[in-house]
């Protein structure tokens, strides 16, 4: 009985930490000649270009800088990395990221 009682409490507070993680909503830096690194929580107003990935051999940054150039060469204004790890080969890093326009 205690524990039925304990349920909604804490199902309130698991949904409530939910909207912790959203962010609450910015805006884009203004506009450069490159493409630029956002948040997710700053692309609303943005229009979505698509997605790109990249598989590089080396360190994080080095797949987040092929990220930044495939931003450049799509014409992209922002990007938002989604997913930057590294795969089963050592030193191998697949990432991916969204890009958008203004």
């Amino acid at each position: 009985m205690h524990i039925r009682r304990m349920v909604i409490p804490v199902l309130a507070l698991l949904l409530s930490a939910c909207s912790v993680l959203e962010g609450t909503p910015q805006p884009a830096p203004p506009l450069t000649d490159a493409p630029q690194e956002i948040q997710r929580n700053q692309t609303q107003g943005l229009q979505r270009m698509g997605t790109v990935s990249v598989m590089v051999q080396g360190a994080p940054s080095d797949s987040e800088a092929a990220l930044h150039q495939k931003a450049v060469a799509a014409g992209a204004d922002y990007y938002v990395i989604v997913l930057n790890d590294e795969t089963v080969v050592t030193g191998q890093w697949y990432a991916q990221a969204i890009l958008y326009r203004k």
